[in-house]
C-alpha cells in the first residue's frame, strides 16, 4: 500500500473514532437529561458536521481501498473527492466563523470538537492536495459540489418542521422566521460556490504545475 493510501486510511480511522466519540458523548448527555437514546441518535444525525465527517470517512476509505487502476470510480474519483473536500472545509469555515464562540467545550467534548471541526477538515484538504490527481478536474465539476448542501438544507428544514428542532441558530425557523432563514441558506450556498470555485482553481493550477515538471518521454 502506498503512503498516500496509508495516510487516507489513517485519516479515515481518526474520523471514525471522532464520530464514535461524539456519539458516545451525545448518548451520555441524553442519559443524564432523561432523553431516550433514539432521540439522541436522531439529533446526532441532524448535524451537518456529523454527516459531512461521515462522508469524508467514506471518501477516504474508498481512496485507501481502491487499487490504483480503479480510482476513476465514483467514490474515489476527482469529482467526488473534490466535492467532499468542499463540504468538509466548509464545516471548519462555518464552525469557526459562526459557531465556535457560542460554547466552550471541555474534556472529551473539546477533543471531539477539535477533531470534527478542525483536524478532519485540515487532514482531508491535505489528502485532496497531495493524493488526488487533478489532471481531470474541470470547471464543469463545480455543480457537483452543490447537491449535497442543497439536499442537507431540505433534510434539515423537513426535520425541523416535523419536530421543531434545528441544529444551528442561523437556520432556526422558530426564532428567525422563514424569510431570514431563506436568506441565510442562500448566503451559505453562495459560500459553497465560492469555495468550490477556489478549490477547483487551485486544483487546476496544481495540475498545470505538475505537468510542467513531468520528464519528457
Amino acid at each position: 500500500m502506498s503512503r498516500q493510501r496509508l495516510f487516507a486510511a489513517a485519516c479515515a480511522t481518526l474520523g471514525a473514532c471522532a464520530l464514535l466519540l461524539q456519539l458516545w458523548l451525545n448518548l451520555r448527555a441524553a442519559h443524564t437529561a432523561g432523553v431516550t437514546e433514539w432521540r439522541a441518535l436522531w439529533r446526532y444525525l441532524g448535524y451537518f458536521t456529523i454527516l459531512t465527517n461521515l462522508l469524508a470517512v467514506l471518501a477516504l476509505s474508498a481512496w485507501a481501498a481502491a487499487p490504483f487502476g480503479t480510482r476513476r470510480r465514483f467514490a474515489s474519483g476527482v469529482e467526488a473527492q473534490t466535492a467532499t473536500a468542499v463540504a468538509i472545509v466548509m464545516v471548519a469555515v462555518i464552525y469557526h466563523l459562526l459557531l465556535s464562540h457560542l460554547w466552550r467545550p471541555e474534556g472529551w467534548q473539546w477533543v471531539a470538537d477539535q477533531l470534527l471541526h478542525t483536524a478532519m477538515p485540515a487532514l482531508f484538504a491535505l489528502h485532496w492536495w497531495i493524493a488526488v490527481p487533478k489532471a481531470g478536474l474541470r470547471w464543469s465539476h463545480l455543480p457537483a459540489c452543490l447537491p449535497y448542501p442543497v439536499l442537507y438544507a431540505a433534510y434539515l428544514l423537513l426535520r425541523g418542521a416535523a419536530d421543531g428542532w434545528y441544529p444551528y441558530p442561523f437556520v432556526d425557523v422558530n426564532v428567525l422566521g422563514d424569510p431570514r432563514v431563506a436568506v441565510n441558506a442562500v448566503a451559505i450556498l453562495a459560500a459553497f460556490v465560492v469555495l468550490a470555485g477556489l478549490l477547483i482553481a487551485l486544483g487546476r493550477w496544481q495540475a498545470r504545475q505538475t505537468s510542467q515538471v513531468q520528464p519528457a518521454k
